[in-house]
C-alpha cells in the first residue's frame, strides 16, 4: 500500500456565522499567501462555526491570522496521509497498526476521490504522533 504520511500542524479558530462565513475566512488567509492542505468546519454551538485549518506553511497563517486580528488555538498536530490506491481495507491496515502499537486516534477525519485514492487526517497528541509517524512509516 503506497502512502505519503506526513507531521502537519493544524490551527483551530471559532468565527460567528454559519460554515458560509468559510469564504470570508479563506479569502482572508489567501490574501496572506496561506495554502491549505486541508480544512473542516463544524458547528460549535448556536450561530457559531468551528475551523481546523492545515496550513502549508504556518508561519503566513500566523502572520495572516495576527494581521486580520483572527485568534487561532494551535499549532497542533496531526498527521496527514494520502493513499494512492484505495482498495478495501487499506483505512482499516492503518488503523490496525495504530492500534497494535497502542496508538488512540481521538479523532479522524477521511475522503476518497474519483481516481481511487484517498486522503486521512489523523488528529493526535504530540507524543502519539511522532510514535504513530515511526510505526506507518515503518
Amino acid at each position: 500500500m503506497a502512502l505519503d504520511i506526513k507531521k502537519v500542524e493544524f490551527f483551530d479558530t471559532t468565527v460567528e456565522g454559519h460554515a458560509g462565513k468559510c469564504s470570508k475566512l479563506l479569502s482572508l488567509f489567501a490574501a496572506a499567501g496561506v495554502n491549505l492542505l486541508a480544512y473542516k468546519a463544524v458547528p460549535a454551538g448556536p450561530g457559531r462555526t468551528r475551523f481546523s485549518l492545515f496550513p502549508n506553511d504556518p508561519t503566513k497563517m500566523t502572520a495572516g491570522a495576527q494581521e486580520a486580528g483572527l485568534k487561532l488555538d494551535g499549532p497542533n498536530t496531526a498527521i496527514l496521509i494520502k493513499g494512492y490506491n484505495d482498495e478495501s481495507g487499506a483505512l482499516a491496515g492503518i488503523f490496525d497498526k495504530l492500534s497494535r502499537a497502542d496508538i488512540m486516534v481521538p479523532e479522524s477525519s477521511g475522503f476518497a476521490d474519483i481516481r481511487d485514492s484517498y486522503g486521512v487526517v489523523l488528529y493526535l497528541d504530540q507524543a502519539d504522533c511522532e510514535k504513530a509517524l515511526a510505526v506507518l512509516l515503518a
